[in-house]
């Protein structure tokens, strides 16, 4: 995909500007060669740094927060955790025209998880849900509450219930809008999340996801972490898995039939509100949140 911007307000970055920061902040680091890696993801811009390392550059206003705190809480989380996760190695300040910090991290092997590339989605759904499990049961004390820092991640879905329903009237050409009305009032009559907050991912879907050789291996991406409802992780049981997959997926968390509706309900409002945002400039997150939309609708019809 090229490195087109995706915001009208994100700043510039590119090879030039991360070899002037690496030369005056990190010069051990400065004659490894760099390279653009191209990616779907929306909030950073990232480069690959010799065999081993990536920088990763705030591309929006909105990410910015997400630097300090996945400097902190990731080497923090990364012991408890049944799959790899990024590992910060420095943190860049502002300099040479670029307005933020940044970061350096280890770079970790793998290819996007879609469906095709897992050799089997059910062993990905098991593998997926001990990722969750052992992220749930870490202590959430002091850890971030959801907010502009995650794109309020883990809140209750209700708040998302405006911002849902104009991007349903938005898409009136391209979707059966009494259907996704539907399924969004349906999720939003599941009981609110009352139990204690626990660490989310917040955004998990194919490209936060590293297969390798067909298993899933690592889990990237924590700009959406924070404490919130658990009903935020379920968003990859539509936006990747399906079917069987699926059904494996929800057993092995033993998630409970409110906080099914709930996720099934955020997979459906982020991929809504992502869709028209991106549809123009990232046809691979635009094609996913089809997808979702798709599964969402399939999936709400069959249990109605």
């Amino acid at each position: 995909m090229p490195m087109d911007k995706m915001h009208a307000d994100e700043v510039d970055t590119g090879i030039t500007l991360v070899a002037r920061l690496l030369a005056a902040q990190f010069p051990q680091w400065a004659n490894l060669p760099l390279q653009t890696v191209r990616s779907a993801g929306t909030d950073n811009a990232i480069y690959r740094l010799g065999a081993s390392m990536a920088v990763r550059l705030p591309r929006i206003h909105w990410a910015v927060e997400q630097v300090e705190k996945e400097q902190y809480w990731l080497p923090r989380l990364a012991p408890f955790l049944p799959l790899a996760i990024p590992v910060p190695l420095a943190k860049g300040e502002p300099a040479e025209g670029y307005p933020w910090h940044w970061s350096v991290y280890r770079w970790l092997e793998g290819e996007n998880a879609t469906i095709e590339r897992l050799a089997d989605p059910r062993q990905a759904a098991t593998a997926l849900a001990q990722f969750v499990t052992a992220l749930q049961r870490i202590d959430p004390t002091e850890g971030p509450p959801p907010g502009s820092h995650n794109s309020f991640r883990g809140v209750p879905l209700a708040t998302r219930d405006a911002h849902t329903r104009t991007a349903i009237a938005s898409l009136h050409d391209t979707l059966d809008g009494d259907a996704a009305t539907a399924a969004w009032e349906a999720a939003l009559q599941a009981p609110a999340w009352h139990g204690a907050p626990v660490w989310i991912h917040g955004d998990l879907q194919s490209g936060n996801l590293l297969a390798v050789d067909g298993k899933l291996r690592a889990v990237i991406d924590f700009g959406c972490l924070g404490v919130g409802d658990p009903a935020c992780d379920l968003i990859v049981a539509w936006n990747l898995l399906s079917g069987e997959a699926r059904n494996v997926y929800r057993a092995a968390l033993q998630v409970d039939d409110a906080t099914w509706m709930r996720g099934r309900g955020w997979a459906l409002s982020v991929g809504l509100i992502a869709l028209p945002y991106y549809q123009n400039t990232n046809p691979i997150l635009a094609e996913i949140s089809r997808r979702t939309i798709d599964e969402v609708l399939s999936d709400h019809q069959r249990n109605a």
